[in-house]
């Protein structure tokens, strides 16, 4: 069964930056449609940013575009999520997963222990 393990957050101040990393163990991710989510307190998990297996294609919410960029090494099972020009709102803890075709939710799959994002001044 495919695991993920998250890592790279910390804190930042607004403006700042951080690179998220994901990495899979126990199946080789190449051929899945992968995605980062935030969580808030007493929110559900929400889908910032997808990428596909095949294409390569990304698909990023509104409040992110132009300041996170996700990518993927497939032999070295790891994704990235390259956070830029961070705000408050970033704040929260992410998490990634496989997501659907459509790059618009997360499939059915294990979640990992995710990793804690702080933006503070």
């Amino acid at each position: 069964q495919v695991q993920f393990v998250e890592s790279g957050g910390g804190w930042a101040q607004p403006g700042g930056s951080l690179n998220l990393t994901c990495k899979s163990t126990g199946h080789p991710f190449s051929w899945y449609n992968m995605g980062w989510f935030r969580q808030t307190p007493g929110k559900d998990r929400d889908l910032v940013a997808a990428i596909s297996w095949a294409s390569g294609a990304t698909r990023y919410v509104d409040s992110v575009k132009g300041r996170f960029t996700i990518s993927r090494d497939n032999p070295q099972n790891t994704m990235y999520l390259q956070m830029d020009r961070l705000q408050t709102s970033d704040a929260g803890v992410y998490y990634c997963n496989r997501v659907t075709s459509e790059l618009d939710r997360a499939l059915p799959e294990p979640w990992g222990q995710g990793t804690q994002v702080n933006v503070s001044s």
